[in-house]
């Protein structure tokens, strides 16, 4: 029963101790999340906020908790008092309600801007010029409870490496170029369990990896 963590130890031994593992624990239960926090890990990361919520009060308060879904502006306020990193912002709208919620909380909450990448339809993203109408907008300038800390980006679903390589290229120049601004920006998150080792290749700080933790899911549960 100990496949949870002999799965985190074999990820962790192939890349850098620089690197984030985030442990993508959506659907699974909470007894697999205690068996790999007992293995080490602390950054879980969830896309639906309110097992995120049920899990957070379930857990010892030492995990980081990080959105990595589609964020619906209306539920920002149910996480907003513990959540550590929201990967998938993609307007400045949800920016303006994480700084509303933030700071009723008295905190400043980490953001990345979710880049599109993907060639698939189904993906979420913001476009390069999107990215520079955000980060250069006046607006921005008085969301004093957030902390936009870099970009996130998700690939095509595809074991085509000359695809994976080229999407995960073109957000590493991007997330370059805008770092040249903002040297504050620390986190570039991209790579999956089937394709973070093409990820890092291409500067990813920070991976987000489900089943090669935890197994396979069934979404029918």
């Amino acid at each position: 029963m100990n496949y949870i963590k002999d799965n985190l130890e074999k990820i962790k031994t192939s890349i850098s101790e620089k690197i984030v593992l985030v442990a993508v624990s959506k659907t699974k239960p909470i007894a697999d999340l205690l068996e790999a926090y007992e293995a080490g890990q602390r950054v879980f990361g969830e896309n639906k906020i309110q097992e995120m919520v049920t899990k957070h009060e379930a857990l010892p308060k030492d995990i980081e908790w990080h959105m990595i879904g589609h964020l619906q502006r209306n539920k920002v306020k149910y996480m907003a008092h513990f959540v550590d990193l929201i990967h998938g912002v993609d307007s400045l709208k949800t920016l303006k309600e994480i700084n509303k919620q933030a700071h009723k909380h008295d905190r400043v909450i980490n953001c990345l801007l979710q880049v599109r990448i993907a060639k698939e339809e189904t993906k979420f993203g913001l476009t390069p010029a999107d990215i520079s109408d955000i980060l250069y907008s006046e607006e921005l300038k008085t969301f004093t409870n957030i902390k936009i800390c870099g970009f996130m980006g998700m690939a095509t679903f595809t074991k085509n490496e000359n695809i994976l390589n080229e999407e995960f290229s073109e957000l590493e120049t991007l997330y370059n170029h805008h770092k040249k601004q903002h040297p504050d920006f620390s986190i570039l998150s991209m790579g999956m369990s089937g394709d973070y080792k093409l990820a890092i290749k291409n500067g990813s700080t920070m991976i987000r990896v489900g089943s090669s933790i935890f197994g396979a899911r069934n979404y029918l549960t």
